[in-house]
């Protein structure tokens, strides 16, 4: 198998906001993995919370050595984990499914036992931003077709955060909302504002307390009016395992845990404890998004809007422009690049 390498930067639309910054465009990583005239693609992101700049992600994945496998199936079959950072495993995993599922004539649901085509409702982001702009935001998505709307929150002042959510909610009176406050509130916060929020139709909160402190964050839920996702607090299976059972549900993203693989042994490992999945997202193009969303028939809450935010999306073929995230019937990914870049390794 021959691997090849390349960057672009995705430019967001406009900048994104959350709790503990300011966003406006992500670097990409591009990895095609050819074998017998075949090819396939997976994508990793820049980010600088997990510490990973596209220098790095280009050395990392340049050092999984893929032409010690005699076929793409075999290489997935043993692709390791744990020795590099997920966000790796996961682009690498992405490039040969995409692979395999071409070589089989397949889409990559069908590889994953899923065989009936689907549609499944994402959330869309609406940042930390003036009330005015939050409620335009929430009117032309609602009118779009997109029926569940995330508010971000965290804002310096909490009473912007439960305003924000009131001018959405009147605005898009019939969407489901959920909350993202990405660890920005503490517990005498949290137990203040939740009522609140609930009070106003929000369905879900993701993260409201700092990571790091899981026994605080499930004594939370175990009290809080509305359910409580862990994101932050859950990276691993082993952070979920855990979570399982004390909160609500745990966002799984691919990048996070380490790939389609390691969402589906999380899935299972949840499975009866009363928590749910949700599943979520990078910022990143289509091709980025596309493993998720394959698995998205697994999930109560979907959050795949990454490739959304994007002022261009340099890939496409998993829809989500009418609030509805659909993996492709074609073999592989089902993605298709529409804008070339340079190569660089």
């Amino acid at each position: 198998m021959k691997a090849r390498l390349r960057t672009a930067r995705l430019e967001l639309a406009e900048p994104l906001r959350i709790s503990r910054s300011v966003m406006t465009a992500r670097d990409a990583v591009w990895l095609s993995v050819e074998h017998d005239g075949v090819t396939g693609h997976g994508e990793a992101v820049s980010s600088v919370y997990y510490g990973l700049d596209a220098a790095t992600l280009v050395r990392l994945i340049s050092a999984v050595d893929l032409a010690r496998f005699p076929d793409p199936e075999s290489a997935l079959e043993d692709l390791p984990s744990g020795a590099v950072p997920p966000a790796v495993t996961a682009a690498v995993e992405a490039a040969l499914l995409d692979l395999v599922g071409k070589r089989a004539g397949v889409p990559v649901h069908r590889l994953l036992g899923t065989e009936a085509s689907f549609g499944v409702a994402t959330a869309r982001t609406i940042g930390i931003t003036s009330l005015t702009h939050a409620a335009a935001e929430a009117r032309r998505l609602a009118a779009g077709g997109f029926g569940v709307l995330k508010v971000k929150a965290g804002s310096p002042d909490p009473e912007d955060d439960v305003e924000r959510v009131r001018v959405v909610r009147d605005a898009a009176p019939r969407a489901r909302l959920l909350l993202d406050p990405n660890g920005a509130w503490s517990v005498a916060q949290a137990e203040r504002l939740l009522p609140r929020f609930a009070a106003l139709g929000v369905e879900a909160v993701e993260q409201p307390l700092p990571p790091g402190d899981p026994d605080t964050l499930g004594a939370l839920a175990e009290r809080s009016p509305l359910p409580v996702i862990a994101d932050e607090d859950a990276v691993s299976a082993a952070d979920v395992r855990r979570l399982a059972g004390r909160v609500h549900g745990v966002n799984v993203k691919l990048a996070k845990c380490g790939g389609v693989r390691a969402a589906l042994r999380i899935a299972e490992l949840i499975e009866g404890s009363g928590t749910e999945l949700m599943l979520g997202c990078l910022t990143a193009s289509s091709l980025g998004i596309a493993p998720a969303v394959h698995l998205a028939d697994r999930a109560p809450w979907t959050d795949l809007d990454g490739h959304l935010l994007l002022a261009h999306d340099p890939w496409r073929g998993i829809g989500g422009t009418d609030g509805v995230v659909r993996p492709s019937a074609l073999p592989g990914l089902g993605v298709e690049e529409v804008t070339a870049h340079a190569d660089v390794a």
